[in-house]
């Protein structure tokens, strides 16, 4: 059997990372069982035992240079955990090694195979999950172009200055970059945090969220006993409280709820210059 054909049995057997099991096979005459024993010793082939437990916490981490910006999120199992100063490092890190690829391209399947001092983020997940003894997975990534826009963002519920369990930003384009612009946009990732849109405007909704949601409303209605013409025009009313409640410019602005957020803008524009290209929120 080849040496390669060793590590992927090694790894499969104990799911530690790919220099872990070589260094274990080299260090133990390529013996498949002394090497899992050696890497047992370490603690590394705990974390494939660990793989399959659901991981309902977490943290969402926000990094940008002046290329791209970066959202990741990674789910633990225990809320203790994700506090852990050891978990935070491990989401700096790799949010970090994400940023310094300045590759606006990348996803979360190429993420994992991209490598940092001889090792993919996939070993060091597995390293880490071994460490701290729950499993982890790196479970979302956002990459952000910031060379034509300006991007602010907010984290809600804060362990870190860049990390919590909510994160959202938003990409603008502004004439100049002032202390109210700036204010103004962190208002909107605050909103965006609060309120959860599904979408920016009603033309970015799926059709099909918007098909099954007026099915839901005319099953409540159809047996109200009112005439068609009534019927519809309660439909219509019901579609727009769902619009207004599902997508960010036609909901109640939070600092000023008379005011839907397309209406804060527009007054915000009146003596500044903020244009909203897009949002992101990510959260556990």
């Amino acid at each position: 059997m080849s040496n390669l054909s060793l590590i992927k049995e090694l790894r499969e057997k104990t799911g530690a990372g790919f220099l872990d099991c070589k260094n274990a096979l080299s260090a133990n005459d390529n013996n498949i069982e002394q090497s899992i024993d050696s890497l047992r010793k370490k603690g590394l082939a705990k974390a494939s035992k660990k793989s399959s437990r659901e991981a309902n916490e977490g943290a969402v981490g926000f990094y940008q240079n002046e290329n791209i910006s970066v959202i990741l999120k990674i789910n633990s199992e225990t809320d203790f955990s994700a506090k852990s100063d050891t978990f935070l490092d491990f989401l700096d890190n790799i949010g970090t090694i994400a940023l310094n690829t300045n590759d606006t391209n990348l996803n979360l399947n190429d993420f994992l195979k991209v490598e940092d001092n001889g090792k993919s983020i996939s070993d060091l997940l597995t390293e880490m999950i071994a460490k701290i003894g729950e499993n982890l997975i790196i479970n979302d990534l956002k990459v952000f172009d910031n060379k034509e826009t300006s991007v602010n963002y907010y984290i809600h519920n804060p362990y870190r200055k860049n990390i919590g369990k909510i994160v959202s930003a938003v990409f603008y384009s502004s004439e100049k970059e002032s202390d109210e612009v700036k204010s103004f946009s962190k208002n909107l990732c605050m909103h965006i945090a609060a309120s959860k849109p599904e979408a920016m405007d009603i033309d970015n909704l799926p059709s099909e969220l918007i098909e099954s949601e007026k099915k839901i409303q005319e099953e409540m209605i159809k047996d109200s006993g009112k005439p068609s013409n009534v019927m519809e025009k309660i439909l219509e009313g019901k579609m727009k409280k769902f619009y207004s409640e599902v997508t960010l410019l036609n909901q109640n602005f939070v600092i000023d709820t008379d005011k839907t957020v397309k209406d804060a803008i527009s007054d915000f524009n009146s003596s500044n210059s903020l244009i909203l290209k897009d949002y992101i929120l990510i959260s556990l």
